[in-house]
């Protein structure tokens, strides 16, 4: 059973998260990163999404200069899935491809092209308030 979790991004910073399950899901398979999506697939109609990126079940994430679908141990210099530590230095990583398969499990969208309706934003949560506790 193929079932991603869908990130969107949009311009204002916010994000929203989606699940998407089987008969969905396989319209996502094959798609490679920076390709266009059209929003009818996850029930936004109007919209167009790019896809950006995304993880594996591991973790790993998603590279656009990799190509195919497995993971692949790279020599990077900089980029997703690292951490500059100072110049020059390089570092092997372990990243996925830039093909969507069924291993994966996150993919993230940014909004390219905006529907007549907005995206619905979930609630933020209430702040609890903090308990002082007396010093003793």
């Amino acid at each position: 059973m193929v079932s991603f979790k869908i990130v969107i991004g949009t311009k204002g910073g916010k994000c929203l998260q989606k699940e998407v399950a089987e008969p969905d899901a396989n319209s996502f398979l094959g798609k490679k990163l920076g390709d266009k999506i059209a929003g009818e697939l996850l029930g936004f109609t109007g919209y167009e999404f790019v896809i950006t990126g995304g993880s594996d079940y591991a973790g790993f994430p998603m590279r656009h200069d990799i190509p195919g679908v497995g993971r692949k141990r790279i020599l990077a210099v900089e980029g997703i899935g690292l951490k500059k530590i100072a110049k020059g230095i390089r570092i092997r990583k372990t990243v996925c491809g830039n093909t969507i398969h069924p291993k994966i499990s996150q993919i993230n969208l940014k909004v390219a092209k905006e529907g007549s309706a907005p995206l619905p934003m979930p609630e933020p949560k209430p702040k609890e308030e903090k308990k002082e506790e007396a010093k003793k």
